[in-house]
């Protein structure tokens, strides 16, 4: 009985501190310094200057479908397709640092499935995997934003909140150039963002 209530009370207290490692988590801000929304759209853009644009879907090696996570290119008309973000946990009410949230483009896609963002298989000629998009309700379709040690976002995949098999192999989101076509993609150098309220 007594290790009955030690175990009951040793779970409480995991479970508290699991929601105070929460709390903590700062929110993710926009350029204006506000924090960023649940289901309001974003432009994800380079918080570097006279690199390309905001990101958008692209199409690789001529295949229409799956779509994947790519750049504009810099002196493009276009300005990319704004995003919105969902918390894995429903008692999330804004988007934090280091936790685990749906990324979703708002357009439509001729590919017949979902603009929501996942990790792709990885590539045989780089090893890095592609952010594509399409329905995917596991692990692979939950990403992370974090600060790094100079201040800007990260985009990474890292699975906290999402039960998950196994260790995670771990990856920041940066930019690998195919062909003329910068596309999002897991195990490089990472690469700053900002975001801009559409």
């Amino acid at each position: 009985m007594m290790l009955c209530k030690s175990l009951v009370a040793f779970s409480y207290l995991c479970l508290v501190m699991a929601a105070s490692s929460i709390a903590q988590s700062p929110p993710v801000l926009d350029i204006e310094g506000r924090p960023l929304e649940i289901n309001v759209e974003y432009f994800i853009k380079p918080a570097i200057t006279d690199v390309a644009g905001n990101l958008t879907l692209l199409t690789r090696k001529g295949d229409q479908c799956p779509f994947h996570v790519g750049q504009v290119p810099l002196r493009s008309q276009e300005i990319g397709f704004g995003v919105t973000f969902t918390p894995y946990l429903p008692s999330e009410d804004m988007i934090r640092e280091g936790r685990d949230l749906k990324v979703v483009f708002q357009a439509f896609s001729i590919c017949i499935t979902s603009t929501a963002w996942r990790v792709g298989e990885a590539d045989p000629t780089t090893g890095r995997r592609f952010v594509e998009t399409g329905d995917d309700d596991t692990a692979t379709g939950y990403f992370r934003i974090d600060r790094d040690n100079f201040g800007v976002y990260n985009i990474g995949w890292c699975p906290s909140d999402v039960p998950i098999r196994g260790r995670p192999r771990c990856g920041r989101a940066g930019i690998l150039i195919e062909k003329g076509l910068r596309l999002l993609a897991l195990d490089g150098s990472a690469f700053p963002f900002e975001f801009v309220r559409a």
